[in-house]
C-alpha cells in the first residue's frame, strides 16, 4: 500500500480575510500557520497600479491585478525595510511633493528602521510626478518611494 499525504485543504474565506487584511494595513505579506499548514498570502509592489485594482496605494497592486505598463521617470525605491515619513515631523511641510522641483541630494523622506532616522535623497535633479506613499506607511525593500521625471 502506498501512503500518501493528504492534499492540503485551502480555506478560501481565510485567504480573503488574509487579503483584506493586506488592504488594511498596507503590508506586501502576511502568512499565517496553523497546525500542519501554512497559508501565504503576498502582493506584488510595483512602479503603478492598474484601474482595476481598488483600495491599493498609488504604486501597489492587490494579488489578482495583471501588471500595468511601466511608468516613465525614474523609480527611487526604499534601500530598506521600515517606516516612511514624508516630512521631519508631524504636520510640517513634506520634503517632496507632487509638482516640486527638487535637486540631486535632496532629502526626499525618511525611513525608520530600527529607532533610525534614515534621510532618503533623490539620486538626480528632477520634478516629483508620483509620491507612492504615504506618511507613516510601513515601507518593504525596493518599494517605489517617488518618481522622478
Amino acid at each position: 500500500m502506498t501512503d500518501k499525504p493528504a492534499a492540503m485543504q485551502v480555506d478560501a474565506a481565510l485567504v480573503r480575510q488574509l487579503a483584506k487584511l493586506l488592504d488594511e494595513s498596507r503590508l506586501t505579506e502576511i502568512e499565517v500557520e496553523d497546525g500542519g499548514r501554512r497559508i501565504r498570502v503576498a502582493r506584488n509592489m510595483i512602479a503603478s497600479a492598474p484601474a482595476a485594482a481598488t483600495q491599493a496605494t498609488p504604486c501597489a497592486t492587490t494579488i489578482a491585478a495583471p501588471a500595468p505598463s511601466v511608468e516613465s521617470g525614474h523609480s527611487v525605491k526604499s534601500p530598506m525595510v521600515g517606516t516612511v515619513y514624508l516630512s521631519s515631523e508631524p504636520g510640517s511641510k513634506p520634503f517632496a511633493s507632487v509638482g516640486d522641483t527638487i535637486a540631486e541630494g535632496q532629502t526626499l523622506v525618511i525611513i525608520e528602521a530600527m529607532k533610525v532616522m534614515n534621510p532618503i535623497v533623490s539620486p538626480r535633479a528632477g520634478k516629483i510626478i508620483r509620491v507612492c506613499v504615504e506618511n507613516g506607511q510601513p515601507v518593504e525593500f525596493d518599494q517605489p518611494l517617488v518618481v522622478i521625471e
